[in-house]
């Protein structure tokens, strides 16, 4: 009874606050504040460090590539702790361009750099980074380019109705984004900035003696010396956050140029049964294993084409989050086709990374091309000119009696004479 008693009490005090809350229109339910919330004190700190924001999609921290159209097709940016893969054209000529943007813009936004090249001194690639645009002046180039291109092409035409549905991609800047830059490829970036950086440069030839006796191991020994001097750096300049004391955090962005090509002492080039052959895949397992846990963002180029086994460039794109592959249309048909007649090459999405997803985000725009111009280089929708002629464009009428007289009686009995078919 007792019990009994102790639960209708309570019944009815509980049923009188309820009451009394209505009376007074006072409902129960509390916001929680920012202080409870610790993803919103994450988000905080995220958001704080220069040249990065977080993902709209998944709230994962991101950097600008360098080329904003790029940022656009991956999600708005590169992902921190995520490998970048660039394949590489056939005669490494717009490759270098992703490489040297992406370093670029680790020195507009204060970012630290990690340039590892085995062909090139790091401090020379520095020297022929572009240099960057800022506000007025990217827009006084961008109205420039976009007025050279109109002037080209005077005629307003229209296009496919599937081409009008796609979004338009970003032409200019936006004044109010400090997100992403643009540059100039025609000038190099100002010795000021390069002084005022901070980089460190891993060149293979100085790192390695030619008399050095190596011990037999899965990696070759210009793999080892780069993961340990990565390492070394992440450990010790506290991009894993190892250093609570450090207050003022700041990105590690890592461009390894050539990667898996016969400078770096990698045979996969030039056989298909190498015995090398899981060492490029095992660098890239245990290089993503380095970036997972630190602040830092890789971008490498690899010679694909170069490769014969096609069962090591899938091992590498698995073991890569995003890959980008550039083909040039130099020494191809293409070149010469007037339907690519605008652009200089095809750009390729292969991958995006899945970063808390259960499935990949898969870039909705699959034909895309590039093209250098004066100061810079853009990425556009592919889009068929369309054919205005009064005239039959794929064949002539005599090529098409002709083909109407070999048909049989059966296929062509009302093209007779020199009539041609219609379709």
């Amino acid at each position: 009874m007792a019990a009994a008693a102790t639960c209708g009490t309570g019944t009815r005090s509980t049923g009188s606050v309820v009451v009394a809350a209505s009376r007074n229109n006072v409902t129960s339910f509390q916001r929680r504040g920012p202080r409870a919330s610790g993803t919103d004190s994450g988000c905080s700190r995220l958001v704080s460090i220069a040249g990065t924001r977080p993902s709209v999609r998944n709230g994962q921290l991101l950097v600008s590539t360098g080329l904003p159209a790029l940022d656009q097709l991956l999600g708005g940016g590169l992902a921190v702790g995520t490998v970048l893969l660039i394949e590489e054209d056939k005669y490494n000529i717009y490759s270098p361009l992703l490489f040297k943007y992406f370093l670029a813009e680790g020195i507009v936004t204060g970012h630290t750099l990690l340039v590892a090249s085995a062909k090139e001194d790091p401090a020379d690639i520095l020297q022929e980074l572009p240099a960057p645009l800022l506000d007025d002046n990217c827009k006084k180039e961008c109205d420039e380019d976009i007025c050279n291109h109109k002037t080209e092409s005077n005629i307003k035409m229209k296009i496919a109705w599937r081409y009008q549905l796609l979004p338009k991609m970003e032409a200019r800047p936006v004044s109010s984004s400090r997100f992403g830059h643009y540059y100039d490829v025609s000038k190099r970036i100002p010795q000021e900035l390069i002084e005022a950086s901070k980089w460190h440069g891993f060149f293979l030839p100085e790192k390695i003696s030619s008399t050095l006796n190596v011990e037999p191991c899965s990696l070759n020994h210009g793999y080892i010396k780069l993961l340990q001097f990565i390492q070394n750096i992440i450990y010790e300049e506290g991009f894993d956050g190892s250093n609570p004391q450090k207050k003022q955090k700041n990105i590690l962005r890592i461009g390894i140029q050539n990667l898996g090509s016969p400078l770096w002492g990698d045979d996969i080039c030039w056989t298909e049964n190498c015995d090398s052959s899981h060492s490029l895949t095992k660098f890239l397992y245990m290089l993503r294993g380095l970036l997972r846990t630190s602040l830092s963002a890789c971008i490498i180029t690899v010679p694909t084409h170069l490769i014969q086994n096609k069962a090591i460039i899938a091992r590498v794109t698995n073991l890569s989050d995003t890959v980008v592959g550039l083909e040039s249309f130099i020494g191809s048909e293409k070149e010469t086709n007037p339907l690519y007649k605008d652009y200089h090459g095809l750009i390729h999405i292969r991958q995006i990374p899945q970063l808390n997803n259960l499935i990949y985000d898969v870039s909705d725009v699959k034909d895309l091309a590039f093209k250098l111009k004066r100061k810079l280089f853009t990425i556009e929708r592919l889009h068929l000119p369309p054919d205005l002629s009064d005239t039959v464009s794929r064949s002539s009428k005599q090529d098409l009696a002709e083909s109407a007289k070999l048909l049989g009686p059966g296929c062509g009995m009302t093209a007779r004479g020199k009539k041609h078919l219609d379709f």
